[in-house]
């Protein structure tokens, strides 16, 4: 039994090795076949779905939809998104809470989506971002509010 299967697994890695030499042959005397592309040339183009890493919109006035509700921060299920907020006193002498940081950790960030789902104004997306390649691990945290932008008027 033992000496059976020992023969039948050498033979089907034998097999299989023949598979994969048989087409890299195939490949190697075709020419005309092109299987490959020039990468940093060509760049691959992504489906719609393809999760990248999260970006928050701002339009052409440095304003976004963010009122750091935290949900997006709840949903994460590993803690890449942290939202740090302050409250700004309006010209009515209501204090309001605004978002101060919105900050996001890509090398923890499993590209799930969930805190696109859960945000309730649409404030972020994933984007099509995939070249994350560094050297220092601190460069892959960002913040990614702008300096000095604030929320769109309507969105509450």
């Amino acid at each position: 039994m033992f000496l059976t299967n020992y023969i039948k697994t050498i033979f089907g890695s034998i097999k299989s090795l023949w598979i994969g030499m048989r087409r890299t042959g195939y490949y190697f005397t075709h020419h005309k076949e092109i299987i490959t592309t020039n990468y940093p040339d060509v760049k691959p183009v992504f489906p719609e779905r393809f999760r990248g890493e999260v970006v928050m919109l701002h339009n052409e006035r440095n304003e976004h939809r963010c009122t750091g509700c935290t949900t997006c921060e709840i949903a994460c299920p590993n803690g890449s998104i942290k939202i740090v907020t302050k409250f700004d006193v309006m010209p009515d002498g209501k204090k309001k809470k605004a978002i101060d940081k919105f900050v996001y950790h890509l090398e923890l960030c499993t590209m799930c989506g969930l805190c696109v789902d859960a945000c309730p104004t649409n404030a972020i997306i994933m984007g099509n971002g995939f070249e994350h390649s560094v050297y220092d691990r601190a460069k892959l945290t960002s913040v990614l509010n702008k300096p000095g932008s604030k929320i769109m008027e309507g969105v509450e």
